[in-house]
Parts: structure tokens; sequence; C-alpha cells
């Protein structure tokens, strides 16, 4: 049989004091009960751990060998008490993000340094990836968490840490490019560049949908996959985009940013929730009540408080 966690620190209580009575004071035991016990551990074991007589109480042969052995097995398993809760806590274990393209220039620096030194033995791994495998990852669990832009799908949670301008991106020198803000109506005869349609369709119903309000269909002239790509052509002067303004700390030459009125943009943080996470009705950074979701996963909960901490006290955009 293998001894109790609780026969092994009553030897050791005694072992340490030689003396039944302080011993079983310290424990706040019986001292008929600390007997009994030490005795159960002496028939488990099968062999004498203590001599008593008149003169007092001395560890056997047996029971100076075994006392380290004892020491040993207690702090273990003391060690064992520490680190699962310090797995309860969020404090150890692995947290996977993907940054969306866009977002990874002014998001992924603060987010990875504030989460590295508030939690760093997390193991923190990051994937710069397209909208499509953004989304795949998290919904097949390859994420815990990501930082991209809606719409999204409607089984991940989501939480909005920035809110930001959308501007018109013209070429240096554009008739336009002096005004201090446009209407999307006013660029209804450029070029356009835009990204592929079958990057993201939400994305991309949610343009059509704008473009028609503003009463027109653009004409697009090149598409790129990514933010320097559009930035690049409209530079090369081949069209116009519209983008976020966190966009222009990509590229400061040869194109210029102009508010566009009435439009913003959104940065998120999305996850795919589990059964018992409570996500509904919380506000986003900076609105009233505060607080990150009720999520069940601890590493992911301390990422998400973290996020809306960051987001509350700092303008993010400019972080990278």
């Amino acid at each position: 049989m293998t001894p109790e966690l609780r026969h092994l620190r009553y030897f050791v209580a005694v072992a340490d004091r030689l003396s039944f009575t302080r011993a079983a004071e310290d424990l706040r035991v019986a001292q008929q009960s600390l007997s009994q016990q030490i005795t159960v551990l002496e028939r488990t074991l099968g062999l004498r751990l203590f001599d008593r007589d008149t003169r007092g109480t001395r560890l056997s042969e047996a029971g100076r060998v075994f006392l380290p052995e004892a020491r040993a097995v207690l702090a273990r398993a003391e060690e064992a008490v520490a680190v699962a809760g310090r797995v309860a806590r969020g404090e150890i274990g692995r947290l996977r993000l993907a940054f969306l393209g866009s977002t990874t220039h002014y998001m992924l620096p603060t987010v990875v340094r504030a989460f590295r030194e508030r939690f760093p033995e997390v193991e923190l791994t990051t994937d710069d990836v397209g909208i499509g495998d953004l989304v795949a990852g998290l919904r097949e669990g390859r994420y815990e968490a990501a930082f991209t832009r809606p719409p999204l799908v409607g089984d991940l949670a989501t939480r909005t840490l920035i809110t930001e301008p959308v501007c018109a991106v013209l070429p240096a020198g554009h008739p336009l490019a002096g005004r201090a803000e446009l209407r999307l109506a006013d660029l209804a005869g450029e070029p356009w560049v835009l990204t592929p349609r079958e990057s993201w369709p939400p994305w991309h119903r949610k343009y059509d949908e704008e473009f028609r309000a503003a009463g027109f269909e653009p004409r697009v002239e090149q598409r790129a996959s990514s933010v320097p790509g559009l930035l690049g052509l409209v530079a090369a002067g081949v069209g116009v985009t519209r983008l976020a303004r966190s966009a222009r700390t990509i590229r400061r030459t040869g194109v210029v940013f102009v508010p566009l009125a009435g439009e913003r943009a959104e940065t998120v943080v999305a996850w795919r929730p589990e059964p018992g996470d409570r996500v509904r009705g919380v506000p986003d950074a900076g609105g009233q009540g505060g607080g990150a979701p009720d999520v069940r996963e601890p590493v992911l909960a301390n990422l998400l408080t973290l996020v809306t901490e960051l987001a509350a006290s700092a303008d993010l955009t400019q972080a990278g």
C-alpha cells in the first residue's frame, strides 16, 4: 500500500519535534489520534520509524532514511498544488494568437509585449494570417483568440477594442488630396484598387452596400491581397482605395489619407465561445460598465482582460 500524504505530514511533524505531544499540538490533533496514525504508517511500510522509551522519542535507522524521502514527497505535492493554482489563474498554459495582416503592425507589438510581461510563463505564439485562415483557425481550435475586423461570422464572439476613422487613400498630388474631409460619393468617378472579393465575402457584401448607398459601383482597376499592396498601387497612381486611418503608419510617402465623413472602422478581439462562457451584454472597451467577458478558459480570460485595459488606456493604433 502507498502511504497517504497526511500520514507523511504526521511523520515529519513528529520527526522534527521528536515529541508526540508537541507535534499533536502543532497539528491540532489529539495525541492519541496522532500515535494511531503513525502506527498505521509503520504498518503500511512494514517497518518501525521511531524508537520510544522512557528517555523520549527518537528516529529509528529506518526513520532517518525515510525522513528526507517523506519531505521530498510532501514538497512535490505542495509544488503540484501551487502549479495547479497557477494554471487555474491562467498564469501557466498556452495561448495561440492570430493577427489579421492589416492589424499586425499596431496590435501585435503592444499586445504581445504586455502579455509576456504580465504572464511570462504562458507559452505565447502568434501568426499573421488572412481573414479566411483566421476565422477557420478560431473555429477549428488552432487559435485561442484573434485580432481582426468585422463583420465575421455568427458563431464567434467578439469584443471591440478600437474604433477609428476610415479614410480615402489618394495618390500624392491628387486633386482631392488637399481636402479636410470627403464623402464616399466624391470618389464615384475614380479608378479603385480593392482586395479580392473572394478574400472574405462578408466584407465585400458590406462594401457593396456602402458603395450603392453612395450612388455608384466602383470601377476596380486592380486588386491586392494586403494593405501594403493596396498602398503601393495607390502610390503608383493605379487608383484610390479606402482604409482605416491606422494604415497610414505602414506607408508615409506617395499617398494621402483624407477622412471619409461618418465612416468608422473597428478592430476586435475574437474567440470561439465555449459552453458556459458569458459574453452577451458586455460593453466594448470604453463603454459603460467595462470589464472583460466571463470565459471559462483562464488564459483566454486573462488576455481579454489585458487587451480591454490596454484599449481603455492607450491609442493602440499608434502603438506599433
